[in-house]
């Protein structure tokens, strides 16, 4: 399995194409200037992936940007935690907080519960839900490939913040030392934010999170 990074939007966050025998998954798309999406449809073009389906790790809209613009080429499933759904049903707010206008969905996503051999095309996955940053938050986690899909839990080095809708440290801390700390220590953190990571090197080295004792 390929996985590619775009860093896009005012928020620099971190979309990805996961590929795998000519398909792909496209994770929390985030694309704000015309530019960045034209530069990933460019690349599915040239490297004649199909897209499968689009998933959020969760709602907030620098992870949002960009799903307006995906389904007009693509209208493909969508799947989102149906833990709570305010942070979708509330997606303009969210971003005119941010001097972002945008139009709300008219659809839910497809639920996404935490499941262990999740399988959408090529791919199967186990989804973890992961909540502490949002309630609504899920981290993908290929065994066969030793990737996190982290989202924004887990950074190098950092955590996600938790003073948004029912951010929770204490939760976040939780989620991440009983449902990320005991994956392997060589699987690879693909976060929502900066640069890839090891959940050996953050039990380690991770100064809000210390894996427990």
């Amino acid at each position: 399995m390929d996985v590619e990074i775009f860093e896009v939007g005012p928020f620099a966050e971190n979309t990805y194409l996961l590929s795998s025998n000519g398909e792909g998954i496209l994770v929390d798309p985030g694309f704000f200037e015309p530019r960045e999406y034209n530069t990933f449809r460019d690349h599915l073009e040239k490297k004649s992936i199909q897209l499968q389906a689009i998933v959020l790790t969760h709602a907030h809209v620098d992870h949002v940007l960009g799903l307006e613009r995906v389904l007009k080429d693509f209208p493909l499933p969508v799947y989102l935690n149906h833990s709570d759904l305010f942070l979708w049903e509330n997606f303009p707010n969210q971003s005119a907080m941010f001097g972002v206008r945008t139009a709300g969905f008219d659809f839910i996503p497809e639920p996404f519960p935490e499941k262990r051999n999740h399988s959408i095309g090529n791919f199967t996955f186990d989804v973890l839900h992961t909540p502490g940053h949002s309630p609504d938050h899920v981290s993908l986690y290929f065994e066969k490939y030793n990737t996190l899909i982290a989202g924004d839990v887990l950074f190098y080095e950092s955590i996600g913040r938790t003073d948004l809708y029912k951010g929770d440290f204490n939760e976040l801390a939780d989620t991440i030392r009983s449902k990320l700390y005991t994956l392997p220590d060589e699987t690879v953190v693909y976060p929502g934010h900066g640069p890839k990571t090891t959940i050996g090197h953050e039990k380690v080295n991770n100064s809000f999170v210390r894996a427990a004792d």
